[in-house]
């Protein structure tokens, strides 16, 4: 007797990669982050790309497995995905001392990150019936 199977969190447009355990800080990976959320997967893997950032990489690469995820898995369209959320959460932090003058020592923190990328799939009618907010802005001036 084993326990049940745990019902799939998202809905069957969407997929996801995890990452755990990014050596780098919350902060700066959620600047990385924030430059491909709600963009076209291929215009965000070309800003990872293109981006001068050393973690950029890392975060290419789960977005990479995310879209494969999402073929190989969910057999949704490549090219219709959007990058739905990009979440940064902390993990574990290592602590190590620095030698300071006097017989004292300081404290050094190296953080950890998680990262988890949701592709979704959008049909094209939606895209298209969604309006820009350029657009909306230029209407009521």
């Amino acid at each position: 007797m084993s326990k049940p199977k745990t019902p799939r969190a998202l809905s069957e447009t969407e997929a996801q990669a995890i990452t755990r355990n990014i050596r780098v800080s919350p902060r700066k990976l959620n600047l990385v982050a924030g430059l491909i959320r709600n963009q076209p997967v291929s215009k965000a893997v070309a800003t990872l790309t293109f981006s001068k950032r050393r973690i950029a990489l890392a975060v290419k690469k789960t977005l990479e497995s995310a879209i494969a995820n999402a073929e190989n898995n969910h057999q949704l369209d490549v090219d219709q995905l959007v990058v739905k959320h990009a979440e940064v959460g902390k993990a574990i932090v290592m602590r190590r001392f620095h030698a300071r003058g006097r017989g004292r020592s300081s404290q050094i923190e190296k953080f950890f990150s998680h990262l988890k990328i949701v592709v979704a799939e959008k049909s094209a009618d939606e895209t298209a019936a969604k309006p820009s907010r350029r657009s909306t802005e230029q209407k009521a001036a």
